[in-house]
Protein backbone atom coordinates (compact mmCIF):
# COMPACT_ATOMS: atom_id res chain seq x y z
CA UNK A 1 0.00 0.00 0.00
CA UNK A 2 1.03 3.41 -1.34
CA UNK A 3 1.36 6.58 1.27
CA UNK A 4 -1.02 8.20 -0.67
CA UNK A 5 -3.24 4.89 -0.15
CA UNK A 6 -2.31 4.55 3.53
CA UNK A 7 -3.74 8.25 3.72
CA UNK A 8 -7.29 7.49 2.06
CA UNK A 9 -7.98 4.90 4.25
CA UNK A 10 -6.84 6.54 7.21
CA UNK A 11 -9.47 9.88 6.56
CA UNK A 12 -12.16 6.92 5.21
CA UNK A 13 -11.80 4.97 8.73
CA UNK A 14 -11.67 8.81 10.30
CA UNK A 15 -15.23 9.48 8.90
CA UNK A 16 -16.86 6.55 9.30
CA UNK A 17 -15.82 6.16 13.42
CA UNK A 18 -15.58 9.83 14.30
CA UNK A 19 -11.85 9.00 15.19
CA UNK A 20 -8.43 6.82 14.58
CA UNK A 21 -5.98 6.03 17.59
CA UNK A 22 -2.18 5.20 16.32
CA UNK A 23 -1.97 1.75 17.85
CA UNK A 24 -5.37 0.77 15.77
CA UNK A 25 -4.27 1.73 12.76
CA UNK A 26 -0.54 0.37 12.97
CA UNK A 27 -2.14 -3.26 13.36
CA UNK A 28 -5.29 -2.73 10.87
CA UNK A 29 -2.35 -1.24 8.24
CA UNK A 30 0.47 -3.08 9.22
CA UNK A 31 3.06 -0.16 9.49
CA UNK A 32 4.80 1.23 12.33
CA UNK A 33 3.47 3.31 14.96
CA UNK A 34 5.95 6.23 14.03
CA UNK A 35 4.74 5.55 10.30
CA UNK A 36 1.14 6.23 11.10
CA UNK A 37 2.39 9.18 13.25
CA UNK A 38 3.76 10.84 10.67
CA UNK A 39 0.66 10.15 8.22
CA UNK A 40 -1.17 11.37 10.72
CA UNK A 41 0.94 14.61 10.91
CA UNK A 42 1.20 15.35 7.98
CA UNK A 43 -2.75 14.92 7.17
CA UNK A 44 -2.70 17.64 10.01
CA UNK A 45 -0.34 20.51 8.38
CA UNK A 46 -2.47 19.68 5.02
CA UNK A 47 -5.84 20.40 6.82
CA UNK A 48 -7.70 17.60 6.92
CA UNK A 49 -7.69 16.32 10.39
CA UNK A 50 -6.87 17.43 13.85
CA UNK A 51 -4.05 16.04 15.87
CA UNK A 52 -4.54 14.57 19.56
CA UNK A 53 -2.70 12.40 21.81
CA UNK A 54 -2.37 8.69 20.23
CA UNK A 55 -4.56 9.63 17.09
CA UNK A 56 -6.84 12.10 15.66
CA UNK A 57 -10.46 13.73 15.27
CA UNK A 58 -12.39 14.98 12.21
CA UNK A 59 -11.90 18.91 12.28
CA UNK A 60 -14.54 20.86 14.10
CA UNK A 61 -16.63 22.37 11.72
CA UNK A 62 -15.72 26.17 10.95
CA UNK A 63 -19.28 28.08 11.65
CA UNK A 64 -19.73 30.26 8.47
CA UNK A 65 -19.18 33.83 8.59
CA UNK A 66 -20.98 36.49 6.60
CA UNK A 67 -18.92 37.21 3.61
CA UNK A 68 -15.95 39.51 4.07
CA UNK A 69 -17.18 42.47 2.74
CA UNK A 70 -20.72 42.38 4.28
CA UNK A 71 -19.00 42.23 7.58
CA UNK A 72 -16.36 44.99 6.44
CA UNK A 73 -18.90 47.47 6.04
CA UNK A 74 -20.93 46.40 9.41
CA UNK A 75 -20.68 49.29 11.87
CA UNK A 76 -18.24 50.86 9.49
CA UNK A 77 -17.58 53.76 11.02
CA UNK A 78 -17.22 52.73 14.28
CA UNK A 79 -14.60 50.86 13.06
CA UNK A 80 -12.61 53.61 11.23
CA UNK A 81 -12.86 55.58 14.62
CA UNK A 82 -11.82 52.72 16.60
CA UNK A 83 -8.73 52.65 13.53
CA UNK A 84 -7.62 55.84 13.82
CA UNK A 85 -7.06 55.48 18.04
CA UNK A 86 -5.29 52.11 17.12
CA UNK A 87 -2.98 53.91 14.42
CA UNK A 88 -1.60 56.41 17.53
CA UNK A 89 -0.35 53.48 19.35
CA UNK A 90 2.14 52.57 17.11
CA UNK A 91 5.74 53.77 16.56
CA UNK A 92 8.16 53.77 14.13
CA UNK A 93 10.20 50.74 14.32
CA UNK A 94 7.23 48.42 16.15
CA UNK A 95 6.84 44.83 15.49
CA UNK A 96 3.18 44.27 15.08
CA UNK A 97 0.71 40.95 14.67
CA UNK A 98 -2.45 41.82 12.74
CA UNK A 99 -5.15 39.08 12.58
CA UNK A 100 -7.60 39.04 9.58
CA UNK A 101 -10.55 40.51 11.52
CA UNK A 102 -12.65 43.70 9.27
CA UNK A 103 -11.55 45.95 11.92
CA UNK A 104 -8.27 45.29 12.21
CA UNK A 105 -8.39 45.77 8.19
CA UNK A 106 -9.60 49.41 8.46
CA UNK A 107 -6.20 49.82 10.59
CA UNK A 108 -4.31 48.47 7.79
CA UNK A 109 -5.96 50.72 5.23
CA UNK A 110 -4.91 53.76 7.26
CA UNK A 111 -1.16 53.04 8.08
CA UNK A 112 1.57 55.49 7.04
CA UNK A 113 4.94 53.91 5.19
CA UNK A 114 6.86 54.23 8.23
CA UNK A 115 9.23 51.22 9.64
CA UNK A 116 7.40 48.47 10.56
CA UNK A 117 7.68 44.57 10.80
CA UNK A 118 4.21 43.42 10.37
CA UNK A 119 3.42 39.63 10.80
CA UNK A 120 -0.43 39.00 9.81
CA UNK A 121 -2.52 35.80 8.66
CA UNK A 122 -4.34 38.18 6.91
CA UNK A 123 -4.36 38.31 3.04
CA UNK A 124 -6.52 41.04 2.96
CA UNK A 125 -3.76 43.04 5.14
CA UNK A 126 -0.51 41.85 3.31
CA UNK A 127 -2.20 42.84 0.24
CA UNK A 128 -3.37 46.30 1.79
CA UNK A 129 0.01 47.09 3.24
CA UNK A 130 2.22 45.65 0.21
CA UNK A 131 2.25 49.83 -1.16
CA UNK A 132 4.28 50.69 1.76
CA UNK A 133 7.71 50.45 0.80
CA UNK A 134 8.84 50.60 4.78
CA UNK A 135 7.03 48.04 5.93
CA UNK A 136 8.25 44.60 6.25
CA UNK A 137 5.47 42.46 5.48
CA UNK A 138 5.46 38.67 6.77
CA UNK A 139 2.30 36.59 5.79
CA UNK A 140 1.88 33.63 7.74
CA UNK A 141 0.52 31.02 5.73
CA UNK A 142 -1.72 28.03 6.36
CA UNK A 143 -5.30 26.55 5.63
CA UNK A 144 -7.20 29.17 3.59
CA UNK A 145 -10.52 30.61 5.13
CA UNK A 146 -12.15 31.80 2.27
CA UNK A 147 -15.29 33.75 3.94
CA UNK A 148 -12.72 35.97 5.97
CA UNK A 149 -9.21 35.96 3.58
CA UNK A 150 -7.19 34.59 6.22
CA UNK A 151 -5.76 31.65 7.03
CA UNK A 152 -5.36 29.79 9.95
CA UNK A 153 -4.78 25.83 11.53
CA UNK A 154 -2.03 23.75 13.01
CA UNK A 155 0.47 25.45 10.69
CA UNK A 156 -0.22 28.98 11.02
CA UNK A 157 -0.16 28.62 14.58
CA UNK A 158 3.36 26.65 15.01
CA UNK A 159 4.57 29.38 12.53
CA UNK A 160 3.27 31.86 14.46
CA UNK A 161 5.54 30.55 17.76
CA UNK A 162 8.35 31.26 16.43
CA UNK A 163 7.82 35.21 15.94
CA UNK A 164 7.70 37.41 18.62
CA UNK A 165 5.99 41.05 18.54
CA UNK A 166 6.14 44.20 20.52
CA UNK A 167 2.27 44.59 20.19
CA UNK A 168 -1.09 42.46 18.59
CA UNK A 169 -3.78 44.28 17.12
CA UNK A 170 -7.18 41.43 17.29
CA UNK A 171 -10.41 41.99 17.16
CA UNK A 172 -12.76 39.37 18.37
CA UNK A 173 -16.86 39.25 18.80
CA UNK A 174 -17.43 39.90 22.59
CA UNK A 175 -16.31 41.10 25.39
CA UNK A 176 -17.58 40.08 29.24
CA UNK A 177 -16.53 40.87 32.35
CA UNK A 178 -17.28 36.72 33.36
CA UNK A 179 -15.90 35.38 30.19
CA UNK A 180 -13.39 37.97 28.83
CA UNK A 181 -12.96 38.10 25.44
CA UNK A 182 -14.35 35.32 23.25
CA UNK A 183 -15.05 34.37 19.35
CA UNK A 184 -17.65 32.78 17.31
CA UNK A 185 -15.13 30.92 15.26
CA UNK A 186 -12.47 28.38 16.76
CA UNK A 187 -10.10 28.33 13.59
CA UNK A 188 -9.92 32.54 14.06
CA UNK A 189 -9.91 31.85 18.13
CA UNK A 190 -7.13 29.48 17.97
CA UNK A 191 -4.91 32.09 16.03
CA UNK A 192 -6.05 35.10 18.15
CA UNK A 193 -4.52 33.22 21.19
CA UNK A 194 -0.70 32.65 19.50
CA UNK A 195 -1.01 36.13 18.43
CA UNK A 196 -1.69 36.97 22.57
CA UNK A 197 1.06 34.67 23.54
CA UNK A 198 4.07 36.27 21.37
CA UNK A 199 3.04 40.19 22.02
CA UNK A 200 4.65 42.34 24.72
CA UNK A 201 0.74 44.36 24.93
CA UNK A 202 -1.99 43.51 22.80
CA UNK A 203 -4.41 45.83 21.49
CA UNK A 204 -8.45 44.86 21.30
CA UNK A 205 -10.21 46.98 18.52
CA UNK A 206 -13.97 46.35 19.39
CA UNK A 207 -16.92 48.31 18.38
CA UNK A 208 -19.39 49.15 21.27
CA UNK A 209 -21.49 46.36 19.75
CA UNK A 210 -19.02 43.48 21.16
CA UNK A 211 -19.11 44.89 24.46
CA UNK A 212 -20.82 43.11 27.40
CA UNK A 213 -21.48 39.86 24.66
CA UNK A 214 -20.53 35.88 25.22
CA UNK A 215 -19.25 34.14 22.67
CA UNK A 216 -18.80 30.50 21.85
CA UNK A 217 -15.32 30.27 22.26
CA UNK A 218 -13.45 31.55 24.66
CA UNK A 219 -9.80 33.48 23.33
CA UNK A 220 -8.03 34.53 26.87
CA UNK A 221 -9.62 35.79 30.20
CA UNK A 222 -8.82 39.81 30.86
CA UNK A 223 -5.16 40.50 31.11
CA UNK A 224 -2.92 43.46 32.47
CA UNK A 225 -0.82 43.52 29.13
CA UNK A 226 -4.27 43.60 27.21
CA UNK A 227 -5.86 47.05 26.36
CA UNK A 228 -9.11 47.80 24.25
CA UNK A 229 -10.05 50.53 21.84
CA UNK A 230 -13.46 51.29 21.36
CA UNK A 231 -15.97 53.91 19.95
CA UNK A 232 -17.71 56.64 21.18
CA UNK A 233 -20.92 55.39 21.41
CA UNK A 234 -20.10 52.33 23.98
CA UNK A 235 -22.30 52.18 27.17
CA UNK A 236 -20.28 54.00 30.07
CA UNK A 237 -21.95 51.97 32.88
CA UNK A 238 -20.75 48.55 30.17
CA UNK A 239 -17.42 50.20 30.35
CA UNK A 240 -17.16 51.10 33.67
CA UNK A 241 -18.11 47.14 34.92
CA UNK A 242 -15.67 45.73 32.44
CA UNK A 243 -12.70 48.60 33.41
CA UNK A 244 -13.42 47.03 37.51
CA UNK A 245 -12.74 43.94 35.94
CA UNK A 246 -9.74 44.94 34.63
CA UNK A 247 -9.73 45.95 31.34
CA UNK A 248 -7.56 49.02 30.37
CA UNK A 249 -9.68 51.33 27.96
CA UNK A 250 -7.28 53.23 25.21
CA UNK A 251 -8.76 56.46 23.93
CA UNK A 252 -6.79 58.44 22.54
Amino acid sequence: MSISERKLKILHLLQQTGNVRVTELSTLLGVTDETIRKDLDSLSESGKLQRTHGGALPLPEVPMLSPHLEREQTHAELKKEIADIALRQIQPHDTIAMDGSTTVSYLAKIMPDIPLTVVTNSMKTAFELSSREHIHIISVGGVFLRQSYSFHGSLTERILKEYHVHKAFLSCTGLHSDRGFSDSNEAHASVKKRMIEIADDVYYLLDSSKLGVKDLIQIAPIQSHVNVITDTSADPAVMEQLADSGVRWIKE
